[in-house]
């Protein structure tokens, strides 16, 4: 990767006290109190220690059920179920049925001992696809042993929110089958004349213009400022993981990276100026960056404060700059744009966060779940090493003393979102290949 610029070093050191623009939450989580159920059978309800008090339901055996009539699953797309459970003893699995104890499976949680039966945990599950609107959904009871194996205090329904403040809580299990399928990878070793520099890249071009922002305003077509969204082509408002992998083509290569990249619209006098090109540089800053694991799916981030409107004179952080030939020439008049010689292209080079929480897909602002390495490690409340995505953004023109306006206004204002869907087995032997082995890789990921 490049050598960063002194004012990059710079957004780097400052970049915990950046903001982000923050849009409505992701659509209300429905909670089903265990308790709240229209029939049962087998099921006993009774005081409960977990967080909140309340009550919960306790001695559920294999054949037992609950029903909950109207639990609202909400429009098609990913839903994000929780089942919040206790056991002292035995295994099996708390099934989620749609309109009968023998629907349609909507969801399974597994469960084993948790350390006694007011003992809580919160188990997840992720489904791709499910019926729509108010629906009547049991809780089907499953297990091999004999036995009462499992209490129950709540149930939680979202469309890919863990609560309605806008955390996104990845499925556990999907993700430890993720990292499974990435350890069992072979590593190509790279050959003795390798750059050693932990990098594979995709090359992007631009797709389609939208005041669409599916990360801050989802289902909220026209909520945003214009954005000029690189690779997956089908990127809008309604974009979810599920609409990324079904593949409507990509301007990004490699082909099998289906992730959504966007920015706000560039403005020369009023008239849109799209880039000439853009490379997503995936690498690490890490000493060490053997530790580093490929992304979950679905996983998304932004970089950069839409709301942080501050001059930027030559120097300053944030700041587009010149490259090529030639370079810098001048300054706008009100000195916060570069004028570039003919020969030179304007640039702006956007650092992403490099360690993960290791639970969240996103977040409230969609940048708490993940934080910038200053120590050389991930740690503490970011326990785990990600690859360190950064753009780098090239516009095909020189900028005259009239400068420029970013769809966000004021190039402080510069920011980008990335929405990340890569078919697992190319993503990850990227990682292990470039990122882990450290060795400088081409976009098709080859040394």
């Amino acid at each position: 990767m490049k050598k960063l610029p002194a004012f990059l070093a710079a957004l780097l050191a400052t970049a915990g006290a950046v903001a982000v623009t923050t849009g409505p939450a992701e659509a209300a989580t429905v909670t089903v109190q265990a308790e709240s159920f229209a029939a049962q059978s087998g099921a006993v309800v009774e005081a409960t220690a977990d967080t909140g008090g309340g009550q919960n339901v306790s001695y559920l055996a294999a054949g037992d059920w609950l029903r909950y009539d109207g639990v609202d699953l909400g429009a098609a797309g990913t839903l994000s179920l929780q089942a919040r459970i206790a056991s002292a003893a035995g295994s099996g699995a708390v099934e989620l049925r749609t309109g009968s104890v023998t629907g349609p499976l909507l969801a399974s949680f597994p469960v084993s001992p948790t350390g006694g039966w007011q003992t809580w945990v919160t188990r997840t599950a992720t489904a791709a696809s499910h019926p729509t609107g108010k629906q009547t959904v049991f809780a089907v009871l499953q297990s091999t042993g004999g036995g009462d194996f499992v209490n129950l205090n709540w149930f939680k329904f979202g469309d890919g929110a863990s609560d309605s403040a806008g955390w996104v809580l990845m499925d556990q299990a999907r993700w430890n089958a993720q990292l499974a399928a990435y350890r069992a990878l072979p590593t190509h070793p790279a050959p003795p004349d390798a750059v050693r520099v932990s990098e594979f890249n995709a090359a992007c071009t631009y797709s389609h213009s939208k005041p669409d922002d599916p990360i801050v305003f989802p289902n909220m077509p026209g909520a945003s400022h214009m954005h000029s969204f690189l690779g997956n082509k089908s990127a809008n408002a309604a974009t979810t993981t599920q609409s990324l992998l079904a593949n409507a083509g990509t301007s990004c290569a490699p082909s099998t990276d289906l992730s959504a990249y966007w920015i706000p619209t560039l403005y020369e006098n009023g008239r849109a100026v799209e880039p000439s090109g853009v490379t997503v540089y995936y690498g690490s800053r890490l000493p060490d960056p053997t530790a580093t694991v490929p992304f979950p799916q679905g996983f998304r981030m932004i970089a950069g404060d839409a709301r942080l409107q501050v001059p930027t004179p030559k120097g300053s952080v944030n700041q587009f700059f010149c490259a090529g030939p030639g370079g810098e020439i001048g300054r706008s008049a009100d000195g916060n744009w570069p004028v570039c010689a003919p020969t030179a292209d304007l640039v702006f080079q956007l650092v992403f966060p490099d360690c993960w929480d290791g639970v969240h897909l996103d977040s409230p602002d969609h940048k708490s779940h993940v934080a910038y390495t200053y120590t050389g490690t991930c740690g503490g409340d970011y326990p785990v090493a990600i690859p360190n995505i950064s753009f780098v953004i090239a516009y095909r023109t020189s900028g005259s003393a009239a400068g420029f306006e970013l769809a966000s206004k004021m190039a402080s204002s510069m920011h980008g979102d990335v929405f990340l869907a890569w078919q697992d087995a190319a993503l990850g032997q990227r990682v292990k290949d470039c990122v882990v082995q450290r060795a400088k890789c081409n976009t098709a990921g080859g040394f």
